[in-house]
């Protein structure tokens, strides 16, 4: 096993920059220097995107930064100590000791052990002073080699000196002696699982061997995870997630008192975040976890986070779960109007209604066979989008109250269709049904009485209370807003087609999936069902644009892959599929990671895309489906070329200044 650091991957009290990427551009230079790593661009890139992700700055002036490459040939670590110190983001101050790990995709164990042995050793105050105090690059690298186990002088702390004896001021944080000793689990986990795991839980343990609890903790790292038995869960008080990831097997944690937090949080507060897990279990109505949280979702139900937090993602639930009922209903509205047009080219002679009235699939008369089934697809299609508002209205709910709330919310959602309120009133009509139901539910009511709540007596206050203030109240000001916006759409069709195309364009490749795409995506399919040409090219020109991000962002991984690491490549060929798919959140993982070039990347094609859409006419009486429905669009020759044309647009873009900032730091 070759050493993991030497003296030329050591810089000691340098100049090294103004900010933390400046030294990390720094580190990453010299270990392509020293023959560690083949590429500085793609090793600068995946520190860059791990670093712009979560700060590796930690209390007591270190930071770690850290990230797997390709480009890495060896397990590395080199160091710095730069004067001026550096921040990386910790409350406490800038970094003066700063160790940038580098390892390759397919690292063995051994030495990631060592590397996170290394982390843990930095929690330990007599290390760090050491390090602090060494005058040359050699004493470093026998220092951080002992602190390692791998050389001659071991390391002089013991992992007691860490946790120092409670002094007389923190004595009144500890229980009494008499009392029972309160127990507490811990997860930590980070997106690398290399550093951050391993520290989080020292500084876990550490905090809670002051305050005289006791406290085990599993890692879910990549060196070797320390896991809880089911009898160290069930016998604990509360449980604290310092995770940046999703817990591994949630479920076996499901009905404990918890308190979730980033990785990084339970570095810098660990005291911060026993104390709260603690207090969540001695709440009636604390946060649990869910019985049903192992795929990582909503792990708190309705109790977790502030009502603004709450609300905006009980709204993103009930999108996501409206949209295979738009896209199911769309699709087979488009298909019935394909077969008619197959008979009667102009669909505006077609009365749906009158064809069923008059034929059978056994008695079709004078209707001819294709008429007849267009007419059974798009009346099949317009139930599932008839159901789009009192989807959405209901799922907003559920996210608000879970189960209890999704009966009232259809039920709200159904009265927002029947007063025209659209879309607008199915967003009103869920909050509303999932905030009453929610409410109802925190009442403390005997048992008799609370086994009947969300059976009985929740469904039907809630939908009573909820339904009239919508038929009362609510539905005629939002059916006002709602014309008021179908006027506008319809005004702009004309002369003004190219700016609305740059609007909606620019709108949906700006959040990727978030309330801004969502937003105009609801815009397109509220007027759909009605057939109206003008509606399906906003549809169309939605649709182009949502493709663009994501294809973007494949087309720039294949055009320079060395900008790239390795998983940003393997994301960049998924995207294919998810761009072409009209799915705009394959590029997310782009986007979280280096925002600041790939947002306004992809605002300028979805931008041109649109325009170019509105401008040719082309048109889908589909929802959703991307290119696979680019056979029921009408001009489908411009709907292929819109794509292109702001596929390449966004994709030249991202790199030229990807380009411009990687010269940029390899220069510094």
């Amino acid at each position: 096993m070759s050493d993991l650091i030497t003296a030329d991957l050591v810089l000691l009290d340098e100049n090294l920059g103004e900010t933390r990427f400046d030294v990390i551009a720094k580190l990453a230079q010299a270990v392509v220097n020293a023959g560690r790593a083949t590429d500085f661009e793609q090793l600068y890139a995946a520190a860059e995107a791990r670093e712009s992700k979560t700060d590796t700055g930690i209390p007591g002036g270190i930071a770690i930064p850290h990230c797997r490459s390709a480009a890495v040939t060896e397990p590395t670590l080199a160091m710095a100590r730069p004067n001026p110190a550096v921040s990386f983001g910790a409350k406490d101050g800038p970094a003066d000791l700063i160790f940038f790990i580098a390892a390759p995709d397919g690292a063995d164990q051994a030495h990631l052990k060592l590397l996170s042995t290394l982390a843990r050793s930095l929690m330990k105050k007599s290390f760090t002073a050491s390090l602090r105090e060494a005058s040359s690059a050699e004493e470093i690298v026998e220092l951080v080699n002992g602190a390692l186990g791998v050389g001659e002088k071991k390391a002089e702390a013991k992992p007691a000196e860490a946790a120092p004896a409670a002094s007389a001021a923190s004595a009144q944080e500890t229980p009494a002696a008499s009392a029972p000793v309160k127990k507490i689990v811990a997860v930590t986990a980070c997106p690398t699982g290399i550093a951050h795991t391993y520290m989080a839980a020292d500084a876990l343990k550490y905090a809670a061997e002051e305050l005289g609890y006791d406290l085990k903790v599993e890692t879910q790292g990549s060196s070797g995870n320390e896991k809880l038995t089911q009898a160290d869960i069930d016998a604990a008080d509360a449980v604290i997630f310092a995770v940046s990831v999703n817990v591994r097997e949630r479920n076996r944690f499901a009905g404990k008192p918890f308190v979730e937090s980033p990785v990084k949080r339970g570095i810098d507060e660990p005291k911060e975040m026993i104390a709260e897990a603690l207090a969540e279990a001695e709440n009636p109505n604390g946060a649990r976890v869910a019985a049903a949280a192992s795929s990582g979702e909503d792990s708190a139900g309705a109790t977790e986070g502030a009502w603004g937090s709450r609300i905006y993602k009980a709204v993103m639930t009930g999108i996501s779960y409206m949209i295979p009922f738009v896209a199911a209903g769309g699709i087979l509205v488009a298909l019935g109007f394909v077969f008619e047009a197959i008979t009667v080219p102009n669909l505006g002679d077609v009365n749906t209604k009158a064809i069923l009235d008059s034929a059978t699939l056994f008695n079709l008369g004078d209707v001819h066979w294709t008429l007849y089934l267009g007419a059974v697809l798009q009346t099949i299609g317009s139930f599932g989008l008839g159901l789009m508002v009192p989807a959405l209205a209901a799922y907003i709910a559920y996210g608000l109250a879970q189960r209890p709330g999704i009966a009232p919310g259809f039920i709200a959602g159904s009265v927002a269709l029947a007063v025209n309120a659209g879309f607008l009133g199915g967003i009103v009509g869920g909050i509303l049904a999932g905030l009453i139901a929610y409410a109802l539910g925190t009442l403390k009511l005997p048992r008799w009485l609370g086994s009947m709540m969300p059976v009985v007596i929740t469904p039907l206050v809630t939908s009573l209370v909820a339904g009239l203030a919508m038929y009362l109240l609510l539905g005629a000001p939002l059916a006002w807003v709602m014309t008021t916006l179908q006027d506008w759409l319809t005004s702009m069709s004309g002369g003004s087609a190219l700016l609305l195309g740059l609007i909606l364009g620019a709108m949906m490749a700006s959040d990727l999936g978030g309330p801004i795409n969502k937003a105009a995506y609801l815009f397109a399919t509220a007027g759909l069902s009605s057939g109206a040409t003008v509606n399906q090219e906003i549809m169309a020109a939605v649709i182009i644009s949502g493709m663009v991000p994501p294809l973007a962002m494949a087309l720039a991984t294949t055009l320079r892959p060395k900008l790239f690491n390795e998983n940003e490549r393997e994301n960049g060929k998924a995207a294919w599929l998810l761009g072409a798919s009209f799915i705009s959140e394959g590029a997310i993982p782009f986007a979280s990671a280096d925002p600041a070039r790939v947002i306004p990347s992809t605002i300028v094609g979805g931008a041109i895309a649109g325009a170019i859409s509105m401008g040719a006419h082309v048109a889908s009486p589909a929802p959703h489906g991307g290119i696979w429905i680019i056979g029921l669009a009408q001009n489908p020759l411009m709907f292929l070329a819109a794509v292109v044309a702001g596929t390449v647009v966004s994709a030249l873009l991202y790199v030229v200044l990807k380009s411009m900032g990687a010269r940029s730091k390899a220069s510094a």
